[in-house]
């Protein structure tokens, strides 16, 4: 049977040095090499056998491989079966920013001690990252939440990440920025336009929103977003244009952010308050 090693890139548009990577090894292997980025895959079938930091090691399904800028390694199918895997680069320009926000004291020169890591939070982040970049998505705020979620967990895992508790004064800006979300919840909004409503570095800012409401910006936007939209779902609105008024690319984008919300798809909800 002919072999089958498959390696698609994707790299964002909006962030400089990050790039996803998903992956299907039959009959490849790496050399040793090494990248200028942080390095975390999620092995998703098979296994991938490697050597890295003066060890050899095997991922099965599930687990988060990390690789520190420099750090030399090769890799392989370890099994008879296709390897998947997706791996995500983040260069430390990139990454270093938001774990010192998150919490890390030491950011600079930053490395993970593990190399094989088992975290169901951390992987979630990494994969969620991924397909974003895969999707070509163009909304710069939502890479930049999920890209800060990511650093949190790292900060949370190895760092000293602590939900410090808000100040009186940090509660009336982040208040600020608030209202200028909904005073422009339909319009496409940066990290840094509603920051500068706070006056807060946009990754200080991101983590004292995060706290303060328990959801990042963008998710908050989402939310706002559903609301009125369901608003407008028991007016009778054409779902259709529901769809398109309140922000979403399409209908099935619009069912997988209403549906973990209100226990039903749009056209449910719609029909069970105007009938059939």
């Amino acid at each position: 049977m002919k072999p089958d090693n498959q390696f698609q890139f994707a790299k964002s548009q909006h962030l400089e040095q990050v790039t996803a990577l998903r992956a299907q090894i039959d009959d490849f292997s790496y050399g040793k090499h090494a990248h200028e980025e942080f390095s975390f895959g999620v092995t998703l079938a098979g296994r991938q056998d490697f050597f890295s930091s003066g060890a050899f090691h095997r991922s099965l399904p599930g687990n988060i491989i990390v690789f520190n800028p420099g750090e030399v390694h090769d890799g392989h199918s370890g099994v008879d079966d296709a390897l998947r895997y997706r791996m995500l680069y983040i260069h430390p320009d990139q990454l270093e920013p938001m774990l010192a926000t998150a919490g890390v004291k030491q950011s600079r020169d930053f490395r993970i001690a593990d190399t094989l890591i088992n975290d169901a939070q951390l992987r979630q982040h990494i994969l969620n990252m991924a397909l974003l970049l895969e999707d070509e998505s163009d909304n710069k705020l939502q890479q930049e939440c999920e890209l800060y979620q990511l650093a949190a967990r790292i900060a949370q895992c190895y760092g000293e990440y602590s939900p410090d508790r808000v100040v009186r004064n940090v509660d009336r800006l982040l208040l600020q920025a608030r209202d200028y979300i909904h005073a422009n919840l339909m319009d496409e909004m940066s990290l840094d336009e509603i920051s500068e409503q706070a006056n807060l570095s946009k990754y200080h800012f991101l983590r004292m929103f995060r706290q303060q409401f328990g959801i990042t910006p963008h998710q908050y936007i989402i939310n706002c977003r559903i609301n009125k939209a369901r608003e407008a779902l028991e007016t009778g609105q054409p779902l259709e244009d529901v769809v398109f008024d309140y922000g979403f690319s399409d209908l099935s984008h619009f069912n997988r952010r209403f549906k973990p919300t209100y226990g039903m798809t749009p056209r449910q909800y719609q029909q069970h308050f105007i009938g059939k």
